[in-house]
């Protein structure tokens, strides 16, 4: 029956994992009403799964990587409640609520190893995995293209061209205003930001699916490449984050991406030392 209570505090965390990201990035009181209730909700059902499932082991101790997880998943929203009751600290829950979501998402996939029930709904899976993470890494790139765009705007207006003063002069492709304005460019790097985000999410909660179905199972996730994947998705939160509470735009907002778009990049490269992500590899 614990197993019961850990996959519905499973799915409550995941939906307060939605409601967050409004809830703190656009500061929005509805969401972060609902936020809490759910966390709330979903601490209590996975408190009385940790309780019934060591009741039922006849212990008080965890064993197994699964156990461990479940529970420390359960000491962090545990610590995220606590400093949310005494600090009113929500946006904490930008980490917190989704890290305990992937804690403990595979052990409510239950205790032994989860296996597709045809060849085609994993290569499915397998195909949504992949596009999902491309997806991603394509939204980041646009956001990095948009903001160099930007930058090369702003240097354009800022410089004055003496062919601005003089049109009978031939300026190139100076003369010709052929970059959206730099609010919009602004906008296109957010928009690509915040809809990259999602994707990488999805990517990264398949991958947890998929590894489950490997013979590796709990040392899947002490892989470089998927180590190196849910650091830079932590990296890409933090992005959002101070973009949006710092205000931070233009120049600044620029860098900051340009040096997502790298880690992103080493990322990639971590293939080369990945035992499961090689390419090639079988």
């Amino acid at each position: 029956m614990y197993l019961l209570w850990l996959r519905v505090a499973a799915v409550l965390y995941g939906a307060a994992s939605f409601a967050v990201f409004p809830a703190v990035l656009y500061g929005l009181l509805r969401w972060r009403k609902v936020c809490v209730h759910l966390a709330g909700l979903a601490v209590f059902f996975h408190f009385v799964s940790a309780v019934e499932m060591l009741v039922q082991a006849h212990r008080w101790m965890p064993v197994g990587v699964r156990e461990v997880e479940s529970l420390l998943g359960l000491a962090v929203a545990a610590l995220f409640f606590l400093v949310w009751w005494l600090y009113d600290a929500v946006s904490l829950g930008i980490f917190a609520l989704p890290a305990t979501f992937f804690l403990v998402f595979v052990p409510a996939l239950g205790p032994g190893r989860y296996t597709f029930p045809s060849e085609g709904v994993r290569v499915s899976w397998l195909v949504a995995h992949i596009v999902a993470l491309l997806v991603a890494y394509a939204a980041l790139c646009f956001s990095m293209l948009a903001s160099v765009l930007y930058l090369l705007e702003e240097r354009r207006i800022k410089s004055k061209p003496k062919a601005w003063a003089n049109p009978t002069e031939d300026s190139g492709w100076l003369k010709r205003d052929w970059l959206p304005p730099l609010d919009t460019l602004e906008r296109i790097a957010h928009a690509t930001l915040e809809f990259g985000f999602p994707c990488m999410t999805v990517g990264l909660v398949i991958g947890s699916v998929l590894a489950q179905e490997t013979a590796l199972g709990a040392a899947y996730f002490r892989d470089p490449k998927v180590i190196a994947s849910f650091i830079s998705w932590g990296v890409y939160v933090l992005l959002l984050l101070v973009r949006r509470s710092a205000g931070l735009r233009g120049r600044k907002a620029a860098y900051l991406s340009g040096a997502v778009l790298l880690l992103m990049m080493a990322v990639w490269a971590t293939n080369l030392l990945s035992q499961v992500h090689r390419y090639g590899a079988q």
